[in-house]
């Protein structure tokens, strides 16, 4: 099994370089046999591209957009750019620990699926507090993202998304920016309901004055997002 890593990366030079020393300090399950890291520069505006091509890193391939789209537009080029078997998001933020990884691989390898999701609020690891309005906004997203597809989610916003390439060749992907892992899990899993597990990751959230992308008006276009997908069933 080859593993793709795809990281959208957009003015992160802060983080960038301590998410790819822990990133390359992963010790992978024996059943992958290469990983490669495809990060998608989203023409940022500070040195988080020039910071990533001096690592030098070997099994790193790094491209740049040539505009600002967004996360989802970021990870689709990623997603065209891999060449895995199997394929992660991880954001550059380190908001997540790459040292999940290997767990989200052996769920996926052991239960023979093809779409793993972190989550951030199954019992597991011991966190840190978080927002608790954007906890509820999330439980609200993956409340109705659970109930129009039918499967039992804890974490729908979660970053880390784990997909098998066999699934996602027959998922379009059309989102930009955060409803992307919305579209993503709507669209994969209406294809394989009961082809999915969930699995507890840790989480070091930063907030706004920290570099967090995300704002209070992104979540109407995620709820837009989930009707659109979800409700409407658009493709």
């Amino acid at each position: 099994m080859k593993v793709s890593i795809v990281i959208p990366l957009y003015n992160e030079e802060e983080c960038i370089g301590t998410l790819l020393q822990k990133l390359y300090a992963v010790e992978y399950p024996q059943f992958v046999s290469t990983w490669e890291c495809v990060v998608v520069d989203d023409c940022s505006s500070d040195r988080s591209f020039e910071r990533v091509e001096s690592l030098k890193l070997q099994n790193l391939k790094l491209v740049r957009q040539d505009k600002n789209q967004g996360k989802g537009a970021a990870v689709r080029r990623g997603f065209e750019e891999a060449s895995g078997d199997v394929l992660l998001i991880q954001d550059a933020d380190l908001e997540l620990d790459p040292g999940d990884i290997p767990v989200l691989l052996e769920a996926m390898h052991t239960l023979q699926i093809q779409f793993v999701n972190g989550s951030r609020y199954l019992p597991g690891p011991i966190r840190t507090i978080s927002s608790y309005r954007r906890y509820m906004a999330n439980q609200f997203f993956t409340w109705l993202t659970s109930l129009l597809i039918n499967v039992k989610l804890t974490d729908m916003a979660c970053g880390y998304k784990l997909i098998h390439r066999n699934l996602l060749d027959e998922v379009t992907l059309k989102e930009n920016r955060f409803g992307f892992e919305a579209e993503l899990i709507l669209k994969a899993l209406r294809i394989r309901k009961n082809n999915v597990a969930e699995v507890p990751v840790n989480y070091y959230p930063r907030n706004a004055g920290e570099g967090k992308k995300l704002r209070n008006s992104d979540a109407f276009k995620i709820l837009w997002t989930i009707f659109k997908y979800g409700l409407l069933r658009l493709n």
